[in-house]
C-alpha cells in the first residue's frame, strides 16, 4: 500500500498542500506539489508563467510533470494544481483522491487565512471570482468522474481529512 502514490485533486485553495503535509506527519509517505515541480523546471512562479506564456503552455508543463511523476515516484503524496486532474496518465500515477468543498467555503477559507493576500495572489485564476466560480462549476463533475475516492472537506479539518484518506486507502 505505501508503495502506491496518492494524488490529491480538487479546486485551487481546497487544501491539497495542507492535507498532504498532514498525511506526511502521520505516515511513511513523503509529499511533492506539482506546481512546485513546474516552478523548479521553469525557474519562475506559476503566476509569471501564465502571464508570460499563457495557460496552454502551462498545461503542457503539467503534462511533462505528470509523465515524470508516473516514471519516478513511488509512495508519494502528490498535491496537484487545480487542472492537473485532466492528465491522461493520472491513474497510472496512483490513487486519485478528490478533496471536495463548495466554492464558497474555499473562498471563505482563503479570505480568513493569515496570509490571505498571498494565497489569492499566487492563484492567477482566482483574480476574477466570477470567472473562478464558472471554472469551479465546470470542474466539479469532472473531478468526481476522475476520482477513485471522494473526501468531503467542506468543514475543513485537516486531521479529519487525513484520517478519512488513510482509512479509505
Amino acid at each position: 500500500m505505501r508503495d502506491k502514490n496518492i494524488i490529491l485533486i480538487g479546486f485551487m485553495g481546497v487544501g491539497k498542500g495542507t492535507i498532504a503535509r498532514a498525511i506526511v506527519a502521520q505516515s511513511n509517505y513523503f509529499a511533492i506539489d506539482t506546481d512546485d515541480l513546474i516552478e523548479s523546471l521553469e525557474n519562475t512562479k506559476i503566476k509569471k508563467i501564465f502571464a508570460k506564456e499563457g495557460e496552454p503552455y502551462f498545461r503542457d508543463l503539467e503534462k511533462k510533470c505528470a509523465l515524470w511523476c508516473e516514471k519516478n515516484l513511488q509512495g508519494t503524496i502528490i498535491s496537484t494544481g487545480g487542472g492537473f486532474y485532466r492528465q491522461e496518465n493520472i491513474h497510472k500515477i496512483g490513487t486519485v483522491i478528490y478533496l471536495k468543498a463548495s466554492f464558497e467555503s474555499i473562498i471563505k477559507r482563503l479570505e480568513n487565512a493569515p496570509n490571505s493576500k498571498a494565497k489569492f495572489k499566487k492563484r492567477p485564476l482566482l483574480q476574477d471570482l466570477d470567472k473562478a466560480k464558472d471554472i469551479y462549476n465546470q470542474r466539479v463533475k469532472e473531478y468526481e468522474s476522475v476520482a477513485d475516492i471522494v473526501i468531503d472537506v467542506d468543514d475543513f479539518d485537516a486531521q479529519k481529512a487525513v484520517k478519512n484518506i488513510l482509512k479509505a486507502i
